[in-house]
């Protein structure tokens, strides 16, 4: 095995971070942490509870992109004296352990020149996805609880915070839908490369004669509307009704009609909370999640206006968007950007990060 190029590599890494740098304008981005450091010392800040926490939320979030980046300048600087002291002492331990550092360092420093690619409007912002299960019976609800358990470990191995705003359980097993909040900074940007339809061959726990099935399930991924959003909803145009919350196999776990679902009738979307402890609770919930519906409603009307104008008639890239196959082998690959893994374990298991960077920088080319 040929020596490894470390003065290469090293190079290669301190060229990216100077190019992600200039991407992501530390100048303007100190400014602005210099200006939200100045919000937040005001006394009377607090008066104003939802914009405290905007400001206060926004400066944490951009002073740790500042702290982490400076944390891989210095280790990218330490380390050729670390890789230096091991040659000249032939430690073989201490080289081991560059390497690690090295490749560890690769791998940050990749992920954040990924993050460079997340400058659309709303990429900065909370993430709402819902599942719902689509083709193929109590498989796809079967399918749907296994995608939301995937998301959900993904979130926890990044911790990421995620709250389930609602849940409708099928009758036999899994999941018809449920709808979730991660929070997180460039959640949306991140998770909306997720969006589509997601197909699962297996064969079917549910079938006695233990054939081999298909189906389907649909993940939509919208942005948390800001403060700063402006929708108009008249309350006329709103459809609400109340209901008891219930659990898997239609069991109730709340004695009060305390869920609320509101049918916006202009556009026929529909949403719904019942996680809340209350109906007032609950509805403000919802409404939160219709706003941010309606928000990404506008987002791909303003788009397709765009695409029109440009002649782009190739249609959203969103559907059929990725195969799990179970049997008879083990292969989940993306239909986009034709990445593929055999062990389809670790990606039900949450290991996404691969498919989703692919993702990322597909949709930046396209």
């Amino acid at each position: 095995m040929s020596e490894r190029e470390y003065d290469q590599e090293i190079s290669l890494l301190a060229q990216k971070l100077t190019t992600i740098k200039t991407v992501l304008n530390f100048a303007a981005m100190s400014s602005e942490i210099a200006k939200l450091e100045e919000l937040a010392a005001n006394p009377n800040l607090w008066d104003d509870p939802e914009n405290a926490a905007q400001v206060t939320s926004k400066l944490s979030r951009l002073q740790n992109e500042m702290e982490h980046f400076s944390k891989l300048e210095s280790r990218l600087s330490d380390l050729p004296i670390l890789i230096d002291l091991a040659k000249s002492e032939a430690d073989a331990a201490s080289l081991k352990e560059a390497d690690a550092e090295l490749n560890a360092l690769a791998k940050s420093i990749g992920e954040l020149e990924v993050r460079t690619l997340l400058n659309g409007e709303y990429d900065s912002r909370d993430a709402l996805v819902t599942i719902r299960s689509q083709a193929g019976g109590v498989e796809a609800a079967d399918w749907a609880q296994m995608l939301f358990r995937m998301y959900t470990r993904w979130c926890e191995r990044h911790s990421h915070k995620f709250d389930v705003l609602d849940t409708s359980y099928a009758e036999e097993a899994g999941i018809k839908s449920v709808t979730f909040r991660v929070s997180a900074p460039y959640a949306y940007g991140t998770l909306s490369v997720e969006q589509g339809t997601h197909r699962l061959v297996r064969i079917s726990p549910f079938d006695s004669n233990a054939r081999r099935h298909t189906s389907f399930a649909g993940v939509e991924v919208v942005p948390v509307v800001d403060q700063s959003d402006h929708i108009d909803i008249d309350e006329k145009e709103l459809r609400i009704d109340v209901y008891r919350s219930s659990g898997p196999g239609g069991q109730g776990v709340n004695t009060t009609d305390s869920a609320v679902r509101i049918t916006h009738m202009p556009t026929g979307i529909v949403v719904s909370c019942q996680n809340e402890r209350s109906q007032i609770q609950n509805k403000a919930t919802a409404m939160a999640v219709l706003q941010s519906k309606l928000l990404d409603r506008r987002r791909q009307e303003e788009q397709a206006k765009i695409n029109a104008l440009k002649g782009d008639n190739s249609g959203s890239w969103g559907n059929q968007m990725r195969s799990y196959v179970l049997h008879p082998y083990q292969l989940v690959k993306d239909l986009r950007t034709d990445y593929e893994v055999g062990n389809t374990g670790a990606v039900l298991d949450g290991d996404l990060d691969d498919f989703i960077e692919a993702g990322i920088r597909w949709r930046r080319q396209n």
